[in-house]
């Protein structure tokens, strides 16, 4: 049995290739499978399976596509009521191909219907869990998405205590030595406290992750559901999109407007400007959000996903025209591509406005004279004021809450570094002409 393990850097989404005698098998793959087909390609292999452990909110998974052009059966639980063509698996089903034998574990906890993969090669004896959302190095899938991704009705108490019984019953007959593969790693929506290391150990994980740990039900959910991150918008969209299956990703994209040298855009356009900061302060197009994409640590996935709503029509500004396919390879990941009304460049004459630089050292002296605004997590600001007087509007909920801003006063916006405040005071700038916004940006680190 050959493990592959693919990382999608920006979601922190792991997805598998298990290879056995010329066949392979696919967990819970990402929106573009060119990869796993050249790896198929590589070794020879035919993809025979594709097992989805929970229908994802926080990526779109290519497992219709895989499908479509590989003959591939896709296995997924009974319980997400999934309307493409499947075959469900669940507890006490199981798969053969070559040595591997694979193996439904029900592990309810992150969502109802998640399913844990149980491979043994029967050659070797090597086994290795694919724990989807359940099961993560350190920690475990967050109990709360389910509230607000798709037509779940799940509520976050019952599945908290669903995921105490799954730790507490459904791996005691492994070994320590069984392999733990999770979806995510460090970076991702869906826990809190998820170690960077891409594997395990059951072992490991029962010694190490403080979810092992807890043995009684109401300390163990009052823990899991405390100071979880924000729920962007489009995590209900994805999880509604991969029950039904996602169309080809190629030609999803492959008939996006460009319009190269932008001069002006319609007045009431949604502008999404991914250009590095220090560029879009030195001139963009009026009313356009900075957020950017300048490589694989912005995540502009994520972001993009918050501010802006599924549905919601935009155009999208780069920096450069060779920039183009990653940053909509991105973008397509959560399913955003058939919301994009074009990607612009901009003209050499084209109508820009500044952004306004901040006195560091003015505020510094005179902090009553402006209004503060701290967009980072409400728990964030909690945990670690910067300013005594700074108002959290949360970036996620910005577009939502500013007309609740005072407009009396200048306004700074700070979050943990620079990269969120970039988007949050050029929101705030598209809709406040009362007054200016000021990005503190990386100066917060001087406070």
């Amino acid at each position: 049995m050959t493990i592959r393990q693919f990382n999608d850097a920006p979601l922190a989404h792991y997805s598998y290739a298990v290879i056995s005698h010329g066949k392979m098998v696919l967990v819970d793959p990402s929106r573009n499978p060119q990869a796993y087909y050249e790896l198929a390609e590589k070794e020879k292999a035919t993809i025979v399976a594709v097992f989805e452990t929970h229908p994802h909110a926080d990526f779109v998974s290519s497992h219709l596509q895989i499908h479509k052009e590989t003959g591939a059966t896709i296995f997924v639980s009974e319980l997400v009521g999934a309307s493409y063509p499947h075959e469900t698996f669940d507890e006490g089903d199981s798969f053969e191909f070559g040595d591997v034998v694979i193996k439904g574990i029900h592990t309810p906890g992150h969502s109802p219907d998640g399913i844990t993969f149980h491979a043994i090669d029967n050659n070797t004896k090597e086994e290795a869990l694919f724990t989807g959302d359940t099961l993560f190095i350190g920690d475990v899938g967050r109990p709360d998405l389910r509230e607000k991704a798709g037509n779940m009705t799940a509520k976050r108490r019952e599945l908290a205590e669903a995921m105490f019984d799954t730790l507490q019953t459904k791996f005691n007959e492994l070994s320590d030595d069984v392999l733990v593969y999770p979806a995510h790693g460090a970076g991702s929506l869906c826990g809190k406290n998820m170690s960077d290391a891409p594997s395990s150990t059951l072992g490991n994980e029962r010694q190490g992750n403080w979810a092992f740990q807890i043995k009684e039900k109401e300390e163990f959910v009052e823990e899991i559901l405390k100071d979880q991150p924000f729920i962007p918008s489009y995590f209900g969209f994805n999880v509604d999109i991969n029950k039904e299956g996602a169309e080809n990703y190629a030609s999803s994209i492959a008939t996006i407007r460009v319009q190269i040298g932008v001069n002006k855009l319609p007045s009431d356009s949604l502008i999404i400007d991914t250009r590095p900061q220090d560029d879009f302060k030195n001139g963009h197009l009026e009313g356009s959000i900075n957020i950017m994409a300048r490589n694989e640590n912005d995540k502009i996935e994520t972001w993009l996903g918050a501010i802006v709503q599924p549905e919601e029509k935009f155009y999208l500004v780069v920096e450069s025209i060779s920039v183009k396919d990653e940053i909509l390879s991105r973008i397509a990941k959560i399913g955003y591509e058939n919301q994009l009304k074009a990607i612009v460049t901009l003209g050499t004459q084209a109508d820009l406005v500044n952004t306004e630089k901040l006195d560091v050292e003015a505020f510094k002296s005179n902090l009553s004279d402006y209004t503060i605004v701290d967009i980072r997590n409400e728990s964030e600001h909690t945990n670690d004021p910067k300013f005594d007087s700074a108002l959290n509007h949360p970036l996620n909920d910005l577009r939502e809450s500013l007309s609740t801003i005072s407009k009396e006063k200048p306004l700074v916006v700070h979050c943990a570094g620079g990269y969120r405040s970039a988007a949050g005071a050029s929101i705030l700038a598209s809709y406040i002409n009362e007054q200016p916004v000021y990005d503190l940006s990386e100066a917060i680190k001087e406070f």
